[in-house]
């Protein structure tokens, strides 16, 4: 066995966190759009497609595609020439995904990020981080005090 075979984790172990990684990475792009509609709803605003689009800054026609995802997946729904809306389930992914990223942007802060760089890197990492680590960023903070 060379050395560098020796490094790699256990076959099973190491498809384990790539299979969690795909998982997250599907996750992610959901809680992105229900996170984003739930702000646009509490800021006063309407979520519409078009207003979804130019913040995500994707095309209209792909909002529209992703809108059917979500109301097939039951946590939005839609009135005729209305705005988007989230259901109860929709509204408690918003809300998980709003206090993860809360989470990693107080800990990056914490290390010394930007302000700026701390909001554009939490969008990428928490959908990635575990249950796990987030506690560690948790109890990190409150050591800190």
């Amino acid at each position: 066995m060379s050395d560098r075979t020796a490094d790699l984790p256990d076959a099973e172990l190491h498809a384990e966190g790539f299979r969690k990684t795909r998982e997250a990475q599907r996750a992610a792009l959901a809680e992105d759009y229900v996170e984003l509609i739930a702000d646009l709803i509490e800021s006063g605003q309407e979520a519409r497609q078009v207003d979804i689009a130019a913040r995500l800054g994707v095309a209209q026609p792909t909002v529209a595609r992703m809108l059917d995802r979500l109301a097939a997946d039951g946590l939005v729904y839609r009135k005729p020439y209305r705005a988007v809306f989230l259901t109860e389930a929709g509204r408690r992914i918003a809300e998980e995904s709003r206090e993860r990223h809360r989470t990693v942007v107080a800990f990056l802060r914490s290390l010394g990020v930007s302000a700026d760089t701390a909001r554009i890197d939490a969008e990428g990492i928490e959908h990635h981080v575990s249950a796990e680590t987030l506690d560690a960023f948790r109890r990190a903070l409150a050591q800190a005090g």
